[in-house]
C-alpha cells in the first residue's frame, strides 16, 4: 500500500496552473493509478469522458493507516465472500428465476420491471464484511446502519449469507428455491422495498429518505455502553442539512456511559445524475472539514481488491482500538471518582472510504462509462429486456462472480467460508437484538400522575401553569428511569416551561464549560436532556433511542415541528418485530400564543400531516387543562408502537376538571361537560364544541356571553381531547360510531366547533357524520396573523368569544331577529376590546382574567 506522504508531489502539482480548472484536484488524485505518467491534466475547464477514462480505475489502496493484518488465505476468503454478496445484490435487482444461472439467461428469467440501486452496494458490503472480523476478534456488540439511499441489496445480501434471513423468513432458504424467492420479492409486488425497510433484519434505519443515518445511530448508542453502530454515509446523503448537522452528535456522546458510532463516509463520486460535493474537494479540505467537526478522519481509497482488503482491515481495527481506548479511559476515570466531573471529549475516529460507484461492474456499456460513473447508481443496465447484447453482458457480469463455484450444487456458500467471515448467533449484525428493540424494552417506572394533580374549588376559576406542573411529573419520570428515558428538544426545554426536569437530569454536554454556565446552564456529561438547535437531529436521536429499546419524549415549538414532517413514520406491523415504545411528541408554544412573534411562528398544520398517517399508528391529543395533560402524558408513555402527538400551551390557563373527572374525560376522549351546559334532559338549541386548551377557553367564554344575553338558551358544551374521536369508527379504531356521534352532537342542531388547528381538518374528519354537512361550523386558524395580541389574533381568525357568540346567534333558528340587539352589543364589545389592544399593546383585563361565573346553574347541572 502506498502512504499518504507519497502523494505530496502530486498534490503540489495540482496546485499549479497545469492542474487548474473545473476538474477538482481530488477527483484526479482519487482516480490516479500507480504510475504518475498516467495523470491526464485537463486541457480546459471542462473534462470530457476521454480524459476520465485515462485516470480510471482507482488503482491500489492508499490509506492513512499502514498494515497488512490479513493472511493470503483470508484475503482469498474476503474476495470470495465479496463476490457472493455482489452476485446476490445483482440477482435481487434483475432475476425472478434461474437464480444460480444453471442455464443460459433468458428474458423469462428477468423481472419485467427493474428496480433497485447497485451503485453503493459494493462499498457497503465491503465495509460490513470487514467489520465482522473485528466483531469476532474482540467479541463486539455491533450493528450496521445503511445510510445511502435504497441501499437494501447490500444489507439484505449480508443477512442472507449470515443465515439470519432464513431464520426470520424460512421460505427464503439458502438453496436454489429459497434464493429464487429471495430474489423475486425484492422491489416486487407483495415483497419488500429497495431500502432497508422494517422487514429487513438488522435494520432500524430505512435509508429511503436521506439524512438521518448518523442521528439514528447516535440515538441507538446513548445508554448502550458496549454498542457500536457501524454507519455508512452516502456522499449524496452527506449533502443534506440533517446529515451535515448530525456530525455534531459527537459532542453529546459520553464515553463513560454510551456506546460509539463509527461513521464510514463512502465517496463513490456521484448521485443519481450529478457529482457529489465531498468527492470533488481536495483531500486536505475534506480532512479539515472532519477535523473541524471534531472527528479523526482515516482515509481508505482505491479499487484493487487485495490491497483494499488489507487497508480496510487495518483501518477498521485502528478505529475499534481507539474507541475502546477512549471508553476505557473514561470509565476508569469515573471508577476513580470522577462521576460528575468534566470528562474529556474524544476525537472519535471515522473513515472516508473512496471507491468507484458500482465497483466491480463493467467499465463501459457500449460507448458510455458505467462503473465509476453515475450510470451505475441505480439499475446499471436498464434495457436487458429489449437489447439482447446487453442481456448477454449482464449474464457475463453475473457469471464473473462465479456463482457455480461459490454456491455449489446446494445453492449456498460453504460453511467454511461463512464461518470464516461471519460471527455467530446474536453477534451477527443483522441478528443483534438492539435492531429489534422491543426485545430489550422494559416498561418505564412511572410515578402516579395523580400525585401531581392541580387542585381547585370550582371549574374555570383558577389560572395555573399546566406545563410547569407537567414538568414536575417528567422530572420524576427521568429520576425513576436514569438509563432508559431521555427528553429531547431543540433548545426549548426552558422556554417550554419544562425546566424542572433539570433537577433530575441536566443537559448532556461534552463541550467546553464557562464559569457562567453554572448559573442556569444545567450542563453535564451525565445529563438526560438532549438539546441541539436542530429538530432533525433531535427527532433522529429520539427515533434511534426508541427503536433500540428505550423510551423518550420530544418537546418542540408547534410552528417549527414541520421541519420533521417527513420523518414522523413508525415501523410497520411486522410479525417478527417486538413492539417498541411509542414515539412521543409534545408540542407547545402554540399558534394562538405566538401573537408577538408574527406569522412565521403561527402554523398549527403539523396535525394535518399526522392525520394523514396510518390510523393504526397515529394518535393526536389536545388536553384542555393541566390534569388532562397529565393523564394524556401518562397514557402515551405507557403505550407501544404509536406516534403520539400531544398539543398543549405553556402559559397559565384556567383549570376545568378535577383529576378523577380528567381521567374519565381523557379515557372517553370526547364528552359533554355538564358544568358548562344548560340542556340537561332537554333538546339543545346549540352545541358549542371545542378541541384545544385556548380554543376551549374562548368557547366557554362565548357560552358565558350567550347566557348573559339569553339565560334560557339550551347550550350543550362538548369537549374533544382525542382528535380521532371525530372520524368514523370505520376509518380509525378510536372513532365514534354514528350513534355515539349523534348522542353528543345531535343530527339536526347547529354546532359551533372551535378548533386549535386549521378548520378544514375537522371537516375532513367528520364528512361522513350525520348532519355534519349542514350543521357543523368549524372555526380555527385561517392563516390570518401578524404581530397581534392574543385577542386580535383570535378575532382575525374568528375563534374569539365574540365571533363565536355572534356565529351562534346567526345559526340558532329560534332566535331569528330576537338576537339582533345582542349581536350588535357583542360586535361593539369586540371592537372596543380590539381598539384597546391596539392602543395599549395588551388585551383588556376583563378578557384576560375572565373566569366562569356559573350563571346560577343548579347543583345537579354543575355536577351531572
Amino acid at each position: 500500500m502506498e502512504e499518504w506522504e507519497g502523494l505530496d508531489a502530486a498534490e503540489a502539482r495540482m496546485d499549479s496552473e497545469w492542474f487548474r480548472g473545473d476538474v477538482c484536484a481530488s477527483y484526479l488524485l482519487a482516480r490516479c493509478v500507480e504510475r504518475e505518467e498516467q495523470f491526464v491534466p485537463p486541457a480546459s475547464s471542462m473534462a470530457d469522458e476521454s480524459k476520465v477514462e485515462s485516470i480510471l480505475p482507482f488503482g491500489k489502496a492508499r490509506s492513512t493507516v499502514k498494515g497488512e493484518p490479513l493472511s493470503e488465505e483470508q484475503v482469498k476468503q474476503y474476495n470470495d465472500f465479496f463476490q457472493a454478496s455482489l452476485y446476490l445484490a445483482l440477482g435481487m435487482i434483475y432475476l425472478r428465476d434461474n437464480p444460480l444461472l444453471r442455464e443460459p439467461l433468458k428474458l423469462d428469467h428477468v423481472k419485467a420491471r427493474l428496480l433497485g440501486h447497485f451503485g453503493s452496494a459494493p462499498a457497503q458490503i465491503f465495509t460490513y464484511m470487514h467489520f465482522n472480523r473485528l466483531i469476532k476478534k474482540y467479541d463486539l456488540d455491533a450493528y450496521y446502519v445503511s445510510g445511502p439511499g435504497h441501499g437494501a441489496p447490500a444489507v439484505l445480501s449480508q443477512s442472507y449469507l449470515e443465515g439470519v434471513y432464513e431464520e426470520v423468513y424460512p421460505d427464503k432458504s439458502q438453496d436454489a428455491e429459497g434464493m429464487q424467492r429471495f430474489f423475486k420479492w425484492f422491489s416486487f409486488p407483495g415483497g419488500i422495498g429497495s431500502h432497508a425497510t422494517p422487514e429487513t433484519p438488522g435494520s432500524i434505519h430505512e435509508g429511503g429518505e436521506l439524512g438521518y443515518s448518523i442521528s439514528h445511530a447516535f440515538g441507538s448508542v446513548f445508554d448502550h455502553p458496549d454498542l457500536i453502530a457501524l454507519t455508512v454515509v452516502g456522499d449524496g446523503e452527506a449533502e443534506t442539512g440533517p446529515l451535515a448537522t448530525s456530525w455534531h452528535s459527537n459532542k453529546f456522546l459520553n464515553p463513560a456511559t454510551d456506546g460509539a458510532v463509527l461513521p464510514v463516509l463512502n465517496l463513490n463520486g456521484y448521485k443519481i445524475n450529478n457529482p457529489t460535493l465531498l468527492a470533488r474537494i481536495s483531500h486536505k479540505e475534506l480532512e479539515n472539514l472532519f477535523l473541524g467537526y471534531g472527528w479523526t478522519p482515516y482515509f481508505v481509497e482505491g479499487d484493487d481488491l487485495d490491497s483494499m482488503h488489507q487497508a480496510m482491515a487495518a483501518t477498521l481495527e485502528q478505529c475499534v482500538t481507539e474507541i475502546r481506548k477512549y471508553q476505557q479511559e473514561a470509565r476508569e476515570s469515573v471508577k476513580n471518582g470522577n462521576k460528575d466531573g468534566h470528562l474529556k471529549r474524544p476525537r472519535w475516529p471515522m473513515i472516508v472510504l473512496r471507491t468507484p460507484k458500482g465497483w466491480t461492474g463493467p467499465r463501459k456499456l457500449d460507448d458510455k462509462y458505467l462503473a465509476g460513473f453515475w450510470r451505475a447508481h441505480q439499475v446499471p443496465i436498464t434495457d436487458v429486456r429489449t437489447n439482447p447484447e446487453h442481456l448477454k453482458l449482464l449474464e457475463a457480469w453475473m457469471r464473473s462472480y462465479e456463482p457455480d463455484r461459490l454456491f455449489g450444487k446446494d445453492g449456498r456458500i460453504s460453511d467454511e467460508l461463512r464461518n470464516a467471515i461471519c460471527p455467530a448467533g446474536n453477534r451477527r449484525m443483522s441478528a443483534n437484538p438492539v435492531t429489534n428493540g422491543g426485545q430489550l424494552k422494559k416498561p418505564l417506572k412511572l410515578p402516579d400522575f395523580r400525585d401531581y394533580k392541580i387542585e381547585f374549588d370550582q371549574p374555570a376559576q383558577k389560572l395555573s401553569p399546566s406545563m410547569v406542573n407537567l414538568a414536575g411529573y417528567l422530572r420524576d419520570v427521568i429520576a425513576s428511569n436514569p438509563r432508559s428515558f431521555r427528553l429531547f428538544g431543540p433548545d426549548e426545554t426552558e422556554s417550554n416551561k419544562l425546566a424542572k426536569v433539570y433537577e433530575a437530569g441536566e443537559k448532556v454536554w461534552m463541550g467546553e464549560y464557562f464559569a457562567e454556565d453554572a448559573d442556569g446552564g444545567h450542563l453535564s456529561p451525565n445529563g438526560r436532556v438532549m438539546e441541539i438547535l436542530s429538530e432533525h437531529t433531535c427527532e433522529g436521536w429520539l427515533e434511534g433511542y426508541v427503536l433500540s429499546g428505550r423510551h423518550g419524549l420530544l418537546n418542540s415549538y408547534e410552528p417549527f415541528i414541520h421541519v420533521i414532517d417527513s420523518m414522523v413514520n413508525q415501523c410497520l406491523e411486522v410479525e417478527w418485530r417486538v413492539k417498541i415504545a411509542s414515539l412521543n411528541i409534545l408540542l407547545t408554544a402554540v399558534v394562538w400564543r405566538q401573537d408577538h412573534n408574527g406569522f412565521t411562528h403561527q402554523d398549527p398544520g403539523f396535525l394535518d400531516v399526522v392525520a394523514n398517517k396510518s390510523p393504526e399508528v397515529v394518535r393526536i391529543y389536545l388536553p384542555p387543562d393541566g390534569n388532562c395533560l397529565l393523564s394524556c402524558m401518562d397514557h402515551c408513555l405507557k403505550s407501544s408502537n404509536y406516534v403520539n402527538v400531544i398539543v398543549a400551551d405553556k402559559q397559565d390557563h384556567l383549570q376545568y376538571l378535577p383529576m378523577q373527572d380528567a381521567i374519565e374525560h381523557c379515557t372517553k376522549g370526547i364528552g359533554i361537560w355538564p358544568h358548562f351546559s344548560t340542556d340537561a334532559n332537554e333538546e339543545p338549541d346549540l352545541v358549542m364544541a371545542s378541541c384545544g386548551d385556548i380554543s376551549t377557553h374562548e368557547s366557554l367564554a362565548a357560552i358565558d356571553l350567550l347566557l348573559q344575553h339569553f339565560p334560557s338558551l339550551k347550550i350543550r358544551c362538548v369537549n374533544c381531547v382525542d382528535l380521532f374521536k371525530l372520524i368514523s369508527h370505520d376509518d380509525h379504531p378510536h372513532g365514534l360510531t354514528d350513534k355515539e356521534w349523534t348522542a353528543l352532537f345531535t343530527a339536526d342542531k347547529p354546532i359551533i366547533f372551535n378548533f386549535h388547528s386549521y378548520p378544514w381538518l375537522v371537516h375532513r374528519l367528520t364528512y361522513k357524520r350525520p348532519g355534519a354537512h349542514s350543521n357543523l361550523h368549524v372555526r380555527g386558524y385561517k392563516e390570518k396573523g401578524n404581530i397581534d395580541t392574543p385577542l386580535e389574533l383570535a378575532i382575525r381568525n374568528q375563534t374569539d368569544r365574540f365571533s363565536l357568540a355572534m356565529d351562534a346567534i346567526d345559526r340558532i333558528p329560534t332566535l331569528h331577529n330576537k338576537g339582533a340587539a345582542a349581536r350588535q352589543t357583542l360586535l361593539n364589545d369586540q371592537i372596543r376590546a380590539r381598539s384597546q389592544a391596539f392602543e395599549d399593546g395588551v388585551d383588556p383585563e376583563f378578557l384576560t382574567k375572565w373566569t366562569w361565573p356559573h350563571h346560577g346553574l343548579r347543583k345537579d347541572q354543575q355536577k351531572q
